[in-house]
């Protein structure tokens, strides 16, 4: 990076910000050749893992344990809470979080590095923001390697710099970006919460339905698809939908592109698993399909990847062909479209187990020939798709406002940590 710096500040190394009176306070992790399938354990002392370091937030889900007595063998390993933990390799390379105080005691793994910084001089917040800005992120990219997957080393992580101003300054500036943390760190708690309560809700209203005249359903019977109320029926998918799929047209002839058909590929995966889908990310001509096998399917079909992506579905908003990745049901007036999303949406566990392959896994067109649903009332449905649509709602809400926020934190941090605009510690 440039050696002109804000005044008033100093440039620093990644080096430089470690506690001198620890002596292991920048150090890696264990080789993974070091730990043998008996020296994981279920519980004890918890070993961190690249799953555990996102992009400036620390990820809990993912748990692995050690004993205690090889964790005291790789001492030079222990990390602890308030520590800075970077990733050496990854997408992105030199990600880093800070490890919370879970009342755990934890080692870091191979493919991690521990930061214990110097207090007296920097604040642990400001460092750990610094590392996942842009222009640093830069000059560990820069002094990667890899061409599949990007690494960096201790030697080479050590002496990258970055610009630093008076602790009071970074305290302050470490407080300002804390606060719209927190905003962001109780927004997702909040969307975490709506999804539970989404998926509890689908396997008790997909399963055992809303009842009739407000009584709920009290007597259930077994069928192909597992217990369901009595007053249920059971069909195939195809009884009450009109399956189809899609294909690709020639992508050597120009003419068959680009001509305002919207076209589901895998490229729009990214969109599905929101309720709707608007816009792809391709387009295909009318020329495209008809010579081709792909098919115009109408505003309101529900369409789902059936490989790289399986299970991940939406109903989409305009007419719309598809590729040979998906399926697509147009529903009778027995089967509500929505009722049909969030069932797909509830079986996708079962859709990722069944896909076969070795490359790329993807379910057979001979398994949707012959895929049974539960069928309610189509009151019922909509009452069911209802009370649905209304959770995932307020999902889509809270994650459009910490997109907000997440935006306005990334230009907080550009501002902040380049000087360009100056605090008042006063």
């Amino acid at each position: 990076m440039s050696n002109q710096v804000p005044d008033g500040w100093f440039l620093s190394t990644i080096k430089d910000t470690a506690n001198k009176k620890d002596k292991y306070s920048f150090t890696g992790g264990p080789f993974g050749s070091d730990l043998k399938s008996e020296d994981y354990t279920l519980k004890g002392v918890r070993i961190l893992q690249l799953q555990n370091i996102g992009d400036g937030f620390f990820k809990d889900s993912y748990k692995i344990y050690t004993s205690k007595a090889k964790a005291d063998a790789l001492h030079s390993c222990n990390i602890y809470p308030g520590d800075i933990i970077l990733s050496k390799m990854g997408d992105p390379v030199a990600r880093a979080v800070i490890v919370p105080d879970f009342s755990e005691r934890y080692v870091m793994a191979s493919d991690g590095i521990r930061l214990a910084v110097d207090c007296a001089r920097f604040s642990t917040k400001f460092v750990h923001d610094m590392i996942n800005a842009h222009s640093f992120r830069s000059q560990a990219e820069l002094n990667s390697s890899g061409t599949t997957r990007k690494r960096i080393g201790l030697t080479q992580l050590r002496e990258l710099t970055f610009a630093c101003p008076p602790l009071p300054e970074q305290q302050k500036i470490a407080a300002i970006l804390t606060s719209v943390d927190d905003v962001i760190e109780k927004t997702q708690a909040q969307i975490n919460k709506l999804k539970d309560l989404k998926i509890g809700m689908m396997q008790e209203l997909l399963t055992r339905g809303v009842g009739v005249d407000g009584k709920p359903h009290t007597e259930f019977k077994d069928s192909p698809v597992g217990r369901i109320p009595k007053a249920w029926d059971c069909c195939l998918l195809d009884k009450v939908a009109k399956r189809g799929s899609g294909h690709t047209p020639d992508k050597q002839k120009s003419e068959y592109w680009n001509d305002g058909i919207k076209w589901v590929s895998l490229t729009d995966s990214s969109k599905l698993d929101k309720l709707h889908l608007y816009k792809t990310s391709k387009e295909i001509s009318q020329l495209g399909i008809d010579n081709s096998s792909a098919t115009l399917h109408p505003s309101g079909t529900v369409v789902m990847a059936r490989d790289a992506g399986i299970g991940k579905s939406a109903i989409i908003q305009s007419p719309m062909a598809v590729s040979q990745h998906f399926m697509a049901w147009v529903c009778s007036d027995k089967l509500d479209n929505y009722f049909l999303y969030y069932l797909l949406q509830y079986w996708k566990p079962i859709f990722e187990n069944i896909a076969m392959g070795s490359t790329i896994k993807t379910i057979g067109l001979p398994f949707f020939k012959k895929l049974q649903i539960p069928l309610p009332s189509i009151d019922e449905q909509k009452i069911i798709a209802k009370s649905l649509k209304a959770v995932e709602s307020n999902i889509f809400k809270l994650e459009e406002k910490n997109t907000k926020n997440q935006a306005m934190k990334k230009a907080l941090m550009q501002d902040l940590l380049t000087g360009k605009v100056r605090v008042n510690v006063d």
